[in-house]
């Protein structure tokens, strides 16, 4: 078989670039270890930066979106049981677009059936070849046979846990991790939702998040020590340590009901560089991970997804090589700025093994100015809206 670029990995990041280089009449394969069945029942962050709302649309995929979709123009911060309002459209005229990471997928599984695009579920032992050279091909079992695709190109979208960026040789790749001691305790629930927007808590018992899917959906979240395991928490348990979290009057008015789904999440800080090794590129957790503070992951997907269709477009388009050549440089540019929006957001809001006295007195001195400070908060949600691509 062959084919003009593989992308390994059919999440959507990986489908998201498929659909953009279809479109432009670039042929791909796309190649995913797990069913779709349980790709789709994946639970994953909803918030949606306008970067990635205005990609969708630019792939065809934006109409659910728009019509199903949250529109939020502000964040409350809650400390010392009161809250105050990080208002979006006043300081930055903007919003963001609150559409769950499934419905997103669904939508991009559609799109890829209707033009007939080829994708392989259930691949296994993917190999990938001559990445460095003219002529790479990707290796892999599917249905019991070995198979093989030659390809101009492979864009590596399989998460932090795929083949792709161990694919670059150790000695020309540069990793930076920081590993948090906490993680997320994440419910979710057919109930509506405790506020129309986000609410991210500050309390000496931990961290605390209100967050949500649709008007009769809910996300919440606490902090957990990396020990606990979900069966200790039941959701009596799970429903009384979240209301001591919150601001009494958001405690006072929270409807609980039967967890659907509940996971802990272990946090981390992750960059891999360089992002292209010859004709290679890593696209999403593949390169990066951020912890879920800043509601960033997905939307730095969607920054490298555009960053890499408009390179391989030009290539096609004009045999311009600048775009792909550069796509590693301005990808990491900007994966950087949102690791460190979203390391600020996660030192400022959880608590700490091993804090003193003192760090607790700065923690609660930044979120007072925070609350006092046009332009702090300016600043947070500059970053929190997703800055330009």
């Amino acid at each position: 078989m062959r084919t003009q670029v593989v992308i390994i990995g059919g999440g959507p990041s990986g489908l998201l670039l498929g659909q953009l280089l279809q479109r432009q009449g670039i042929d791909t394969v796309l190649l995913e270890r797990h069913s779709r069945e349980y790709v789709l029942a994946r639970i994953r962050a909803g918030v949606l930066e306008a970067g990635l709302v205005n990609l969708l649309h630019e792939a065809g995929v934006g109409e659910r979106m728009q019509r199903d979709g949250l529109q939020h123009e502000g964040i409350y911060l809650a400390h010392s049981n009161r809250g105050f309002r990080i208002d979006f459209r006043r300081l930055c005229d903007g919003a963001v677009t609150v559409y769950g990471q499934t419905e997103l997928t669904r939508d991009l599984y559609q799109a890829r059936d209707a033009m007939g695009a080829a994708m392989l579920h259930q691949v296994d032992q993917v190999e990938i070849h001559g990445a460095d050279s003219e002529r790479p091909q990707v290796n892999f079992i599917h249905d019991g046979r070995a198979r093989r695709i030659d390809c101009d190109f492979i864009a590596g979208c399989d998460g932090f846990h795929g083949v792709s960026r161990n694919t670059i040789p150790a000695d020309r790749r540069s990793q930076f991790e920081r590993v948090y001691p906490f993680g997320w305790l994440g419910v979710l629930s057919q109930t509506p939702p405790v506020s129309e927007e986000l609410i991210y808590a500050s309390h000496e018992r931990g961290f605390a998040l209100c967050s949500m899917r649709s008007p009769s959906l809910s996300r919440y979240y606490i902090q957990v020590a990396l020990e606990d395991n979900v069966q200790q928490w039941s959701d009596a348990e799970f429903w009384n340590e979240l209301k001591r979290r919150i601001p009494h009057d958001a405690a006072e008015s929270i409807v609980t009901g039967d967890s659907i789904e509940k996971s802990i999440a272990p946090l981390r800080s992750f960059v891999a560089e360089p992002m292209r090794w010859g004709r290679l590129f890593l696209c999403g957790d593949a390169a990066h991970i951020v912890p879920p503070t800043g509601a960033k992951g997905l939307n730095l997907a969607a920054s490298d997804v555009y960053y890499l269709w408009r390179g391989l477009r030009q290539y096609y388009d004009a045999g311009d090589t600048r775009g792909i050549d550069d796509y590693s440089a301005l990808a990491l540019a900007r994966v950087w700025k949102a690791e460190r929006f979203s390391w600020s957001m996660t030192n400022l809001l959880h608590r700490f093994p091993g804090q003193s006295p003192f760090d607790l007195r700065m923690q609660q001195a930044q979120l007072e100015y925070l609350e006092s400070s046009s332009a702090a908060q300016t600043a947070l949600a500059e970053n929190y809206l997703g800055l330009p691509y």
